[in-house]
């Protein structure tokens, strides 16, 4: 079994250290890139969700260095992610691929197929195996996580924000060329050492936006057309709403209650949205709120083109920014997106939370 699985974000980093550790094979995909892109709109329907389409180009990727077994986890309720793991075999198969597909689907779907699944993918035979390889998949994701956000913040306050992305830049490229569990942690803590010698201003005041939205859009940096870098070169400090850690603290870790913070996220979004509309709308909404009582200059939502949950969220934010007087904008990325365009509107908006803060400060 050669493992490979869709990137997002840094899961993949987590991932290949994880299965490596478990004896597995594991070929991710390159890095997301233009050709990923054009490769999976090639053979995907022409309005399905930006997602589904670099995922395919992420596996056909995979596929030609040598892997046969893809990695996806489920979803259930009004979103169209519950049914990639159908259209994406289906496409694949179509292209002539034999390919095994391995589909994690949440715990209320079943708990045979997904324990089995379990069983036949880390190699292990009891459910304390189980939790043993969860303890570390646990601990080299919430690390991942944390090499992203230690990056936000140098980035906002550094002297040369360039040179945090020299650093990532680096410690992606050695990704690949590192195996194993510890292997990974040690580049993984060397990487945070170098962030922390990075220079940086202290008097420096930063706008405070937080990214809010789907969540593949929010954490996958080609696909948000690294908005998180863009926004910290204008020195610009970036909270998300969503990351893997969250995803798994709330779905994972604390089954079947949620985690505190996001269960937090539904009660502030209820006098706008009492009920599940699929995907993360309902957190989308609660974000927003969350975002602004902690004293944010403004947030920013990330969707797909045709992605229901966040159109139906959308409407509603229009009414939460007039109620709050918070300043939401929402951007939506597919295939055809200009980059130019992109950044001006960051541009824009940047400013017109700069130029707020100064109306208070100075009255």
């Amino acid at each position: 079994m050669k493992i490979t699985f869709p990137h997002m974000g840094n899961v993949y980093i987590a991932g290949k250290a994880f299965f490596e550790e478990l004896g597995q094979e594991v070929i991710p995909p390159p890095r997301c890139s233009r050709k990923t892109l054009e490769t999976g709109t090639k053979y995907s329907q022409e309005t399905i969700c930006l997602p589904l389409k670099i995922m395919i180009g992420n596996f056909l990727e995979s596929i030609e260095k040598g892997a046969d077994t893809i990695l996806l986890t489920g979803s259930c309720g009004p979103c169209r992610f519950g049914y990639y793991s159908i259209l994406e075999e289906n496409i694949l198969r179509d292209l002539g691929y034999d390919i095994d597909f391995i589909v994690f689907d949440p715990i209320g779907e079943g708990w045979k197929p997904l324990r089995d699944n379990i069983y036949k993918t880390f190699k292990v035979t009891n459910v304390k195996d189980i939790f043993a390889a969860g303890k570390l998949g646990w601990e080299l994701i919430k690390k991942a996580d944390y090499i992203i956000h230690l990056s936000n913040q140098k980035r906002a306050y550094a002297v040369d924000s360039y040179m945090v992305d020299l650093i990532i830049d680096d410690y992606y490229g050695k990704v690949e060329e590192t195996y194993g569990e510890r292997a990974m942690m040690a580049l993984m803590d060397k990487t945070i050492e170098r962030l922390n010698g990075v220079k940086t201003n202290p008097e420096h005041v930063p706008i405070r936006i937080g990214l809010i939205g789907e969540i593949y859009t929010v954490i996958e940096p080609f696909v948000n057309l690294e908005v998180e870098r863009k926004l910290g070169h204008m020195g610009v400090l970036v909270e998300k709403s969503l990351t893997p850690t969250i995803w798994l603290e709330h779905h994972v870790k604390s089954f079947p209650f949620g985690s505190k913070s996001e269960r937090k996220k539904h009660q502030l979004a209820k006098p706008y949205l009492k009920t599940l509309v699929g995907g993360h709308g309902r957190e989308t909404v609660g974000s927003a709120i969350y975002f602004r009582n902690i004293g944010f200059d403004g947030v920013i939502q990330l969707l797909p083109l045709n992605c229901m949950p966040e159109i139906v969220a959308k409407s509603i934010l229009n009414t939460v920014s007039k109620d709050l007087n918070f300043p939401i904008m929402t951007l939506i990325l597919d295939e055809m997106t200009g980059e130019a365009g992109y950044l001006t509107r960051l541009e824009a908006f940047v400013d017109l939370l700069k130029r707020r803060k100064e109306e208070v400060k100075y009255g």
